[in-house]
C-alpha cells in the first residue's frame, strides 16, 4: 500500500509537470530514503486528479505509524514539505521559465508561477480554503471579511519542542533569502519547496515569493535580499513603481515602519501585493486638490474609513517627488485638537502606509496617514480599534486591513457558531466562558434584528462583524469621518498645497 502511495505522488508530479519520466527513478529513491523503505513493489498509484493534500495524507499517516515523525502539527508540516521539496525543481529552472514567460507577458509569468507554487503545495490552496469569506457593504464600498482558519493551531507537544529548540540565527528570519529549501525545525517551518524569483528593485537585488497562507487572490511578498529593516523613505516610492512597472498588472503596498501600526515583520524591508482589487483602491476621491509644486500630478482625499490621499500622475518621478513631500510633512505634523501628535518625548508617531498600482499609463498611489501614538487608557494605540470591539478584532490593523480586508482570529470560526446557537436559545452569555465577551455585543445586535432566527442567524452576525470591522478602520482614521475631523484633515491638505 505504501509503495501504490508513493507512486501515486509520482504520478501526481509527473502530471502536474513538476517532473519528467526522465526524473522518475531519481525522486522515487529519495522518496523511499525520506520514508526509510528499503524495498519497492511495482505498482499503479492510480492518480486521477485528487488533491495534494489528499495524496499526501497516507504517507504522512505512514511516517507517523511507524515512529518517523511526532503526531503533531509542526512535525506533519515539516515532513510534508520535505516530500514536496524532492518534486521541486531547482531555482535556476525556476526562474529560467518564468523569465520565460516574462517575455511573452508578466501576467503569464506570475500566471505560471502562482499555479506551480500551489502544486507545490507551497501555497497551501487546502488550507487557505477553510478560511471562512463574506463581503459587507458600506458607505464606502464592499468590504472584504475573512477569519483565518487557514494555519493550524499551536500543538501543546510543538510548544514544548519548541522551547527546547536550540536558538539559531540562520535564517536570521522568515523573509531571508536563505529559507529557500531550508528544512525547517521546532521554531522555524520548513521551506524545501519554495523558489523565490529574484528581481532587481531600486538598483538592488531583492525577490518576490508567494504567502503560503494567502488572504487575497496571488498575495505576494517582495522583499530585499539583505536583511534589513522596514523604512518610509524617499526611497520606498521608487521602489514601489519599480514593481509596478515589473509587474504591472499587480497593486504593491507597504506596511508602515513604526510599531502598533506596522506589520508584523518590521526587522526586514518587504512589500506585499498581488492580483486583487481592494475595496479602498475601488473607492473614490471626494475632495480633489492641486498641489502648486506638482503641477502634473492629480491629487486628493478618498472616500474611506481611514485617512488616505491618493495622488497620481504619467510622471514617476514628480510623483515620487510629491509623495515624499507629503510624506515629510506628515512626519512633521501636529494638530493637538485632533489628537495628533508628531512626536513624545522624542518618539516619532506619524507614518505612511503607502499603496502603489498602475492605472493605465498613470501610477497610483494611495498615502494612508497613521499615527501609532498611546495613552494610558488606550495602551494599544489611540488610532486602533477601541477596547469596546476587541471581542472580535485585537491585532494591529496594517496593509491588508487598511485597504479593506479584514484579517480576523480562527477563535472567530468556533466562537461565530456557539454564539449562534446560544442566542437562538435565549442563553447568558455570561455564563459561557468562551463568550463571555461577546455578551454586550450580542445584546445589541439583537435589539438591531428582531427578525433574528434559525435561517438569519448567521447572515446576521457576518453583517455585524462586516459593522464591525467598519468601525475598526474608523478608529484606526487619524482624522475622523465628522464635520470637525474633516476641517482637522483639510488643515493638514493646507500644509501640503504650501
Amino acid at each position: 500500500m505504501i509503495c501504490e502511495n508513493v507512486q501515486k505522488l509520482i504520478d501526481y508530479a509527473v502530471a502536474e509537470k513538476l517532473i519528467t519520466r526522465d526524473d522518475i527513478y531519481v525522486v522515487r529513491n529519495q522518496l523511499m530514503e525520506a520514508l526509510k523503505l528499503a524495498d519497492w513493489e511495482e505498482c499503479s498509484g492510480n492518480y486521477s486528479g485528487e488533491s495534494i493534500d489528499d495524496i499526501l495524507a497516507p504517507l504522512i499517516s505512514y511516517a507517523v505509524e511507524n515512529g518517523m515523525i511526532a503526531d503533531t502539527a509542526n512535525s506533519r508540516d515539516l515532513f510534508d514539505t520535505r516530500l514536496m521539496g524532492i518534486l521541486t525543481p531547482m531555482p535556476r529552472e525556476m526562474i529560467a521559465e518564468f523569465h520565460r514567460l516574462y517575455a511573452v507577458s508578466p501576467k503569464q509569468a506570475t500566471d505560471w508561477y502562482y499555479d506551480v507554487s500551489k502544486k507545490l503545495n507551497y501555497v497551501r490552496a487546502g488550507r487557505i480554503a477553510k478560511d471562512l469569506k463574506w463581503l459587507y457593504d458600506c458607505e464606502y464600498g464592499t468590504l472584504d471579511i475573512t477569519i483565518n482558519c487557514s494555519k493550524p493551531e499551536k500543538d501543546p507537544r510543538d510548544i514544548a519542542a519548541a522551547r527546547n529548540q536550540k536558538a539559531s540565527s540562520y535564517p536570521k528570519c522568515m523573509l531571508c533569502p536563505e529559507n529557500a529549501g531550508f528544512p525547517g525545525h521546532a521554531t522555524h517551518p520548513a521551506r524545501q519547496n519554495l523558489r523565490p524569483i529574484p528581481l532587481t528593485v531600486n538598483g538592488e537585488e531583492w525577490q518576490i515569493q508567494y504567502s503560503p497562507y494567502g488572504y487575497y487572490n496571488e498575495h505576494c511578498i517582495v522583499f530585499n535580499e539583505k536583511h534589513v529593516p522596514m523604512k518610509i523613505d524617499r526611497a520606498v516610492f521608487d521602489k514601489l513603481f519599480d514593481i509596478i512597472d515589473y509587474l504591472p498588472h499587480y497593486i504593491v503596498g507597504s506596511n508602515a515602519d513604526l510599531p502598533i501600526v506596522g506589520g508584523s515583520i518590521l526587522s526586514h524591508e518587504h512589500f506585499q501585493g498581488g492580483g486583487y482589487t481592494f475595496a479602498m483602491a475601488r473607492a473614490e476621491v471626494e475632495t480633489p486638490f492641486s498641489i502648486p509644486a506638482y503641477p502634473n500630478v492629480s491629487a486628493g482625499i478618498v472616500k474611506w474609513p481611514m485617512s488616505v490621499i491618493r495622488v497620481s500622475s504619467e510622471d514617476r518621478q514628480q510623483l515620487a517627488e510629491c509623495c515624499n513631500d507629503i510624506l515629510v510633512k506628515w512626519r512633521a505634523y501636529s494638530d493637538e485638537s485632533a489628537g495628533i501628535f508628531a512626536e513624545t518625548e522624542g518618539v516619532p508617531h506619524n507614518t505612511i502606509t503607502p499603496i502603489a498600482r498602475r492605472n493605465g499609463s498613470r501610477y497610483e498611489c494611495d498615502l494612508v496617514l497613521r499615527n501609532n501614538i498611546t495613552t494610558a487608557d488606550r495602551p494599544l494605540g489611540v488610532f486602533h480599534p477601541k477596547p469596546s470591539l476587541h471581542h472580535i478584532k485585537k491585532e494591529n490593523i496594517g496593509l491588508i486591513e487598511v485597504m479593506g480586508l479584514a484579517v480576523l482570529p480562527s477563535r472567530l470560526s468556533r466562537e461565530i457558531v456557539m454564539l449562534e446557537k446560544a442566542m437562538l436559545g435565549g442563553e447568558d452569555l455570561r455564563g459561557i466562558p468562551e463568550l463571555t465577551c461577546h455578551a454586550e455585543w450580542a445584546a445589541e445586535v439583537l435589539s438591531r434584528h428582531p427578525e433574528f432566527s434559525e435561517g438569519t442567524a448567521r447572515g446576521i452576525l457576518e453583517q455585524e462583524i462586516g459593522r464591525v470591522f467598519l468601525e475598526v478602520l474608523e478608529d484606526a482614521g487619524v482624522f475622523k469621518r465628522n464635520d470637525a475631523g474633516k476641517s482637522a484633515f483639510m488643515r493638514f491638505v493646507d500644509v501640503v498645497v504650501k
